[in-house]
């Protein structure tokens, strides 16, 4: 089978709700990728940021195989011997009092808004179903029906109404926003993405995290920042609410939390909150099984071992350096923050975001746009120096030849 025979396979037997770039990979090794055909690509997306430690990790995948041949799966029903081994390390990891283990992202939100409402009427006082959490524009929380209900972007929420009530909208990065919906004595929980990820890099001011922080602690209202795509090292910090000296009060975990080899989401808080819910209000099969809680602490010793954070921080500052000197009408903008970056295209002689991406794959580089203007970069933080600036070299080259 060729390229297009497995592409045609999918597009038959799948479910059309991704539009991928045409090409099929096969296998992965650190910051890179080869397809059926053997060619190799340097992996600029990094599945949306789960394969911060480069793919297939041997210290991370050695975990998944020596749990996997001992134990996989008991429930909650029981016990396991390695869930609360996982609990004591990434609760002391991150500094919190305890966690409570999911397997996606989305699922990972979805439990951060229930430990919000759930805290709001039995802590705050807030009258029951009257709770509302602020959230805001541009917003990529996930694919839950919930989520959606939050989102303003129509490709997430158009045609799946109705939507679940109980959200406040305010523009992002907007301090003066925040400070008015929090006048609502129904305000439970402020949900943010400390950088904007799917919107498109979306970097706020200096100070709006911690200012928000400050607006929603003197309402004693919760803050809670989704850091599935933006933490564990990405954007040259461990988290990157720690830019900003801001510890949340529900921190939503996922994505680089297994490294890319397994579905792995948390949600860590202190006792207050954590505590409000109790046996058979919450849960799944999955979450907290024992292949989950090894190949997390893997993926979190391989962040720290490695130091991830520190090399993110100092190559991405050289990657957007080298990205602004491209002399080109079609780059409107380069931000980012980290090794999470993205430049905003403007189309020239026909090409737009996706056409780039199309020929960035061809000159050996993966990419993939988001809202049709926007590509995001974001290698495996594995990369080394001389690795970023040869592919520097490669965007450079691609965006050049249209002009």
């Amino acid at each position: 089978m060729n390229t297009q025979d497995y592409i045609r396979r999918e597009d038959q037997f799948g479910a059309h709700n991704y539009h991928p770039l045409p090409v099929v990979l096969d296998r992965g090794e650190g910051v890179y990728v080869w397809d059926v055909e053997g060619k190799r690509y340097y992996d600029f997306l990094s599945a949306y940021s789960a394969v911060n430690q480069g793919h297939c990790h041997p210290k991370i995948v050695d975990a998944m195989i020596e749990q996997s041949r001992r134990l996989t799966l008991t429930s909650r029903a029981f016990y396991n011997s390695k869930l609360g081994e996982f609990e004591k390390y990434i609760t002391s990891y991150f500094g919190y009092d305890k966690v409570l283990p999911m397997n996606s992202g989305a699922e990972g939100d979805e439990t951060a808004l229930k430990l919000c409402r759930k805290w709001a009427y039995e802590k705050k006082g807030i009258p029951e179903n009257e709770a509302k959490i602020i959230v805001c524009e541009g917003n990529f929380h996930g694919r839950t029906i919930t989520i959606i209900s939050m989102s303003t972007d129509p490709d997430s929420y158009k045609g799946f109404g109705p939507y679940t009530p109980g959200f406040i909208t305010i523009p992002y990065n907007d301090t003066e926003a925040l400070a008015g919906a929090l006048e609502d004595p129904n305000v439970a929980g402020f949900l943010v993405e400390p950088i904007q990820g799917e919107a498109g890099v979306y970097v706020p001011d200096e100070g709006f995290l911690s200012k928000a922080y400050a607006l929603c602690k003197e309402k004693n209202v919760l803050f809670i920042a989704d850091e599935v795509q933006t933490g564990l090292a990405r954007t040259g910090k461990l988290l990157a609410c720690d830019h900003e000296g801001v510890r949340p009060d529900i921190l939503i975990l996922g994505k680089a939390l297994s490294g890319g080899v397994y579905p792995v989401s948390a949600v860590l808080a202190d006792d207050e909150i954590m505590l409000t819910i109790r046996p058979g209000e919450h849960g799944s099969t999955y979450g907290g099984n024992p292949v989950a809680a090894s190949v997390a602490m893997a993926a979190l010793e391989v962040i720290r071992e490695e130091r991830l954070a520190e090399r993110a921080d100092q190559l991405g500052e050289q990657f957007r350096n080298e990205l602004k000197k491209i002399d080109s009408p079609m780059i409107e903008t380069v931000r980012g923050k980290g090794l999470l970056n993205a430049i905003v295209i403007k189309p020239t002689r026909g090409r737009t975001a996706w056409d780039v991406c199309v020929d960035l794959k061809e000159n050996g580089l993966l990419a993939k746009p988001t809202h049709e203007h926007i590509i995001r970069f974001a290698p495996p933080l594995v990369i080394t120096g001389e690795q970023l600036m040869e592919c520097a070299g490669i965007i450079r080259r691609t965006i050049l030849s249209y002009t």
